[in-house]
């Protein structure tokens, strides 16, 4: 899940970062208004956290230019204006969740993970390909009923082919879901996860490498090998 958290309050961001980080999402933040649009033009996000008292375009501003997009954006309003006209203003400009400042942390990711499962294009809650099943909420993933001891990048990246299973994602598109923009493309950061990951998940071998294609996750046929 890739999030885009827009807060000028920098001390704050840094926390939001950091906390969604160890959630396993990938963060990507922005100071403005102006910052905020600009990354939304050049990535693909799941959920805007968005600050209403915004510089350069106010964050009111920039809910409805999110809701007009043709790539809807699920947004969760982030904000201490907290009275119920407050919070009827900012549901009515689009957003779709609203919490007030200052909030507990534990229901700021709830309710971000439930959003992005509201997406129109979103999967069921829990995922599932062949023998492996992973839930998000719950952070859990098993295969065959054996659970599966992951990392927060691990899980992330298992999350990431699961969703997209059948089709193939590149090491590029998991860099953009899995870690963030400050990712150095050039890395072998996927292919070292993608190597501990299929240690983790065993026999027989469930994510197929297409060499100048990508990685996928499909039902492996019995006796079949992995490359």
């Amino acid at each position: 899940m890739r999030v885009l958290v827009v807060e000028d309050a920098r001390s704050l961001a840094a926390v939001l970062v950091e906390g969604l980080s160890d959630q396993g999402m990938a963060v990507d933040v922005a100071h403005d208004g102006l910052e905020a649009a600009a990354k939304l033009d050049l990535n693909a996000y799941d959920v805007v956290v968005l600050d209403r008292d915004l510089p350069g375009i106010h964050g009111d501003a920039l809910c409805r230019m999110i809701t007009e997009r043709d790539d809807r954006v699920m947004v969760l309003m982030l904000t201490a204006a907290d009275s119920p006209g407050d919070r009827v203003t900012g549901l009515t400009l689009g957003a779709d969740d609203y919490l007030a400042k200052p909030f507990h942390f534990p229901e700021l990711v709830l309710r971000i993970r439930s959003l992005a499962r509201r997406q129109p294009t979103a999967r069921p809650r829990v995922l599932r390909v062949a023998d492996i099943e992973l839930d998000p909420m719950r952070r859990t993933a098993t295969r065959d009923g054996r659970h599966l001891d992951l990392s927060v990048k691990e899980f992330a990246l298992l999350e990431a082919l699961l969703r997209a299973a059948p089709a193939f994602l590149s090491a590029e598109d998991l860099l953009e879901q899995v870690w963030d923009e400050h990712a150095n493309p050039l890395t072998n950061t996927v292919t070292v996860t993608i190597g501990r990951l299929r240690r983790k998940l065993g026999d027989p071998p469930a994510i197929t490498t297409t060499p100048g294609v990508g990685y996928r996750i499909t039902d492996p046929p019995t006796g079949a090998g992995g490359s």
